[in-house]
């Protein structure tokens, strides 16, 4: 064993022996039982950065944990490798958007071996070759004759820039969630999934799924958007015998409706607006850009009142029909009864417009409410509503929606806010949607003995026009004799990562899409760790084709994941100066020279150039700010273990970490202790047994701190996921072992620190798997620690007469020590604390004046 840690000697080697031996390459096996480990497939775009090694190295904790506990774990890898940036880098570049991705999966696949993660590279997967696309064809094509599959012209979500389709949850704040940029509504014909068809199970199922963050679950219920309501028909007055059917699920408030208000889509607008000029203006101008939910409450409500009146359906009063901009087009029916008294927006509405406000529920002390200044918007009695006057919320609800619907006025509805998912993209990087249009206008899928549609690779790319449109080798076919045209869109990326982790079970099947037998072994997923971010896009979109793939019987189990970790983002700080022309200038942290005063907080910066800049604080990694750290740089300086070791370390996994260079200093400092110490501990070992009746005091404190350890590390890694204490604990127990049994002399001693350092290496193992490799070897493990077993808590150590005492000096706590022997004495406490280099540190060269003890609780030196 060589003197010093040096990474770079061992890392590479470990990692080779990995690969010969196919370590972590797995089968099926029903005798045992399984374990699947599942990080979200990384997209290739050339580097990896921290948010993988986080996201990764969390799952190869879990992963290598779960092997230690003798289960049979699958922790495949794959690529997520269609979509639009592989374009633009192909424009930017100078190349095409195959030869980008494959050179980007090569380099990421080195990298991510580079850190030691233990995958079954034999299942890797690439979403943009034929062999895996292809089974997404085709069950396109059994959805389609299943009728779960549809075209339509419809107004979509338009991003400029992009130039493609949005679905409705990739519009963020009226925005493009890829580019920022303001979305259109234009009109167009797409394909769309009925996952309107699965909202209720969709929604009922997350009552299943107690092992999801609970904020997730909220976004989810939310973006279905279940509620139950009545639809209530307001005829229109004479001479129209239209009707105008609102939605409401605030029946209680109806004797508070003053006026209707439709969206500028609603029919009866669109009518209206065919002899209006100004109603025709207006739509225009409010039918240009999407607008979100969160952004309809701050808009400026304008609207137009029409000619148009509607009769209250139960007291016959004649009440204005508006047009706005704040009523949501393709939500429920896309008209409101308006109750300008108990709805903000109404109430605002009615106030530039100067439309009647009538108040109908009063506040919580039984007083009229004053609207004077705002809506009240809290339920309560109702008044001023006739023969309802009097009833609670509860019961205005019930009496009023049976005399509606008694009347024949109204029907029970159920409404859900999510919309059918809009797969089409008008872009060329992605799977072909494997329809064709004959020259009759026939739309009908492509044979299935023609699959897979294969999308070609060898293309330029200008940026502007689809390869695929302009490609008419490729768009016109001959089939059966009749002239007919593919169709040019492509697959919404998300199709591909909908389905990925059922394929990774059965990566090689070619008899179908999924081998069931194989997906019903491993499925569902044990453990899935991603980002938030993904909560109501990817996340709701795989339940919802999981759904899909068990509706059509290959798989049992309802839903895809028992368990998911949304992992926290990694920041970093953040530096600028401005430019002559205004403009910020993004500097690397790795560029910076910095002045900290006494409290550690940046007081000054300055680039290797001399610019003195700005300090933006802590922000997201990210290449628009400069602020990415490099994983490559830090394995190339302290090894692969050592960043592992520190993401870990640094912070709670659900929260933010903040990237600091000094606690990757000091994850490499404790793997130089650790490795120094067993090379000590080699120089004199042996492998006598423990006798546990021979160990004196201060070795049974170890044996029951190394009890306590097995216990805490496990719960933190089973059932909390708090990593970072677990490892923290970890380093306490190494920590004792130092202070107490570093120069071990008796063969008790050696031999603790044998079994000690044993299961340190095993703990160590899931987070710092190179070093614990080597180590184990060392130390003379048996076989080799990846086939080794997780160590368990020795029983007959355990004792409840221990107490924890606190060590001070002067009154500042310098150590801890638990007492097992509860007859202890104070002369035999002090002796075994004076012995602790924690405290001989403090009290060198000076005089001990006073030891104060509390019996079972603290003792303190006081010095001259």
């Amino acid at each position: 064993m060589q003197k010093e840690y040096i990474p770079k000697d061992i890392e590479l080697k470990v990692q080779n022996i990995w690969d010969k031996n196919k370590q972590f390459n797995v089968t099926e096996q029903n005798n045992k039982e399984k374990y699947y480990c599942l990080s979200m497939l990384p997209y290739p775009s050339g580097n990896i950065h921290m948010g993988h090694v986080r996201n990764y190295t969390i799952g190869d904790v879990i992963a290598r944990y779960q092997r230690l506990l003798g289960k049979n774990v699958l922790q495949p890898i794959g690529w997520d490798a269609f979509g639009l940036p592989a374009e633009n880098a192909a424009v930017k570049n100078s190349t095409i958007p195959a030869v980008w991705t494959y050179k980007n999966i090569n380099y990421m696949k080195k990298q991510l071996k580079s850190l030691g993660y233990s995958y079954d590279w034999s299942r890797e997967l690439t979403t943009c070759q034929p062999e895996y696309y292809y089974w997404e064809q085709l069950f396109f094509i059994r959805l389609y004759e299943k009728n779960l599959v549809y075209k339509k012209t419809a107004e979509v979500n338009w991003c400029e820039k992009d130039q493609t389709v949005l679905a409705n949850e990739q519009v963020i704040d009226g925005c493009c969630w890829r580019c920022d940029t303001k979305v259109k509504i234009k009109e167009i014909s797409q394909w769309f999934m009925k996952i309107t068809d699965y909202a209720e199970d969709l929604l009922n199922d997350l009552d299943h799924l107690p092992g999801w963050p609970e904020k997730v679950k909220v976004m989810q219920r939310n973006w279905i958007g279940r509620s139950e309501g009545l639809e209530i028909f307001f005829k229109l007055a004479h001479p129209s015998k239209e009707s105008i059917i609102v939605y409401t699920t605030r029946p209680d408030t109806i004797m508070g409706v003053t006026y209707i208000n439709l969206s500028i889509n609603h029919p009866l607008s669109l009518k209206n607006a065919k002899n209006n000029i100004i109603v025709a203006n207006f739509i225009e101008e409010y039918h240009k850009t999407k607008i979100s939910e969160a952004d309809i409450s701050k808009r400026e409500k304008i609207g137009i009142i029409t000619d148009l009146l509607a009769i209250h359906p139960l007291t016959g009063e004649l009440i204005p029909v508006c047009i706005s901009n704040f009523i949501q087009t393709d939500y429920a029916t896309g008209a409101v009864m308006s109750v300008p008294a108990h709805n903000q927006q109404d109430w605002e509405f009615a106030i530039k417009y100067h439309l009647p406000i009538k108040s109908v529920i009063l506040n919580i002390d039984g007083s009229k409410p004053d609207t004077n200044k705002s809506a009240m918007l809290k339920k309560g009695i109702l008044f001023n509503s006739g023969k309802f006057n009097g009833l609670n919320y509860k019961n205005a609800v019930k009496i009023i929606s049976e005399e509606l619907i008694s009347k024949k006025i109204a029907e029970r509805k159920v409404h859900y806010r999510l919309r059918d998912w809009n797969i089409s993209r008008q872009r060329y990087w992605g799977t072909p949607i494997p329809m064709v249009t004959l020259e009759d206008g026939t739309v009908k899928p492509m044979p299935k003995d023609c699959l897979p549609v294969i999308l070609p690779e060898n293309i330029e790319m200008d940026g502007i026009k689809n390869p695929l449109k302009i490609d008419f080798k490729w768009n016109r076919i001959n089939l059966n004799n009749q002239i007919a045209f593919r169709e040019t869109d492509t697959f919404d990326t998300f199709m591909e990562s909908s389905w990925y982790y059922v394929r990774y079970t059965c990566p090689n099947y070619k008899t179908d899409m999924v081998d069931s037998l194989a997906a019903n072994y491993w499925l569902p997923v044990d453990q899935y760790i991603g980002g938030i971010e993904h909560a109501i896009m990817h996340l709701m979109y795989f339940r919802f084709y999981h759904k899909l793939l068990r509706d059509a019987g290959f798989l049992k189990c309802n839903e895809p994941v028992k368990r998911l970790l949304c992992q926290g983002m990694v920041l970093s700080d953040s530096f600028y100066y401005i430019k002559k022309n205004g403009d910020r200038e993004w500097v690397s942290p790795l560029n910076v020279n910095i002045e900290r005063d006494q409290k550690g907080q940046i007081i000054k910066a300055i680039d290797n150039k001399g610019h003195l800049l700005v300090y933006a604080g802590m922000n997201k990694m990210s290449k628009s700010k400069n602020n990415g750290i490099d994983p490559q740089s830090i394995i190339d300086h302290y090894g692969a273990d050592t960043l592992r070791l520190f993401i870990m370390f640094a912070a709670p996994v659900e929260m933010t970490l903040q990237w600091k260079e000094s606690g990757i200093i000091g994850a490499n400092r404790f793997l130089k202790r650790l490795w120094k110490l067993v090379f000590e501990h080699k120089q004199i070992s042996n492998t006598d047994s423990i006798i546990l009746s021979n160990l004196n005091n201060n070795q049974k404190v170890l044996s029951n701190l190394l009890n306590n350890t097995i216990v805490k590390v496990t719960d933190d890694i089973e059932r909390r996921r708090s990593f970072n204490t677990a490892i923290a604990a970890i380093m306490q127990l190494v920590n004792a072992l130092i202070h107490n049994l570093r120069y071990a002399i008796s063969k008790e001693d050696i031999a603790l620190r044998q079994e000690i350092l044993l299961v340190v290496t095993r703990l160590l193992y899931p987070f710092t798997p190179h070093i614990c490799y080597v180590l184990w070897q060392y130390l003379g493990g048996h076989g080799t620690i990846d086939d080794s077993s997780w160590p368990v808590p020795n029983k007959l150590v355990i004792t409840n007469d221990s107490f924890l005492i606190l060590i001070q000096v002067n009154g500042k706590l310098r150590d801890k020590i638990t007492i097992t022997d509860k007859n202890i004495t104070e002369e035999e406490i002090t002796k075994l604390v004076l012995k602790r280099h924690s405290v001989t540190k403090h009290i060198a060269g000076l005089m001990i004046s006073q030891v104060i003890y509390i019996p079972s609780k603290l003792i303190n030196f006081v010095t001259n």
